[in-house]
């Protein structure tokens, strides 16, 4: 993953969460940080592929993962992978069409 540098203003609390999770997680506290804007960052990912405002590979791109990787996630969330009954069914009737 490539980073940047952004200057940005964080709140004290987030700053004193990330302190608590480098001395849980044993890290030191920007990686501690990032790892908490990370977290946010997938669960509003993952939201917007439950909302389905994004595709699978889009959510992977944007967290820098594979689409296994966003199945995996999604699957521990309960979020539904894959076509909706609708669309299942709308595939099924194509195809008994393509072979009558």
């Amino acid at each position: 993953m490539t980073t940047v540098a952004y200057p940005l203003r964080v709140p004290k609390k987030l700053i004193e969460l990330a302190e608590l999770r480098s001395k849980e997680e044993y890290v030191d506290k920007a990686t501690a940080l990032r790892q908490l804007i990370y977290l946010g960052a997938e669960d509003y990912v993952m939201g917007l592929y439950e909302k389905g405002r994004i595709s699978l590979s889009m959510a992977a791109d944007l967290l820098d993962k594979n689409v296994h990787d966003i199945i995996r996630i999604a699957q521990k969330r309960g979020i539904r992978v894959g076509a909706t009954e609708e669309q299942q069914k709308v595939s099924e009737e194509t195809a008994k069409e393509l072979t009558a």
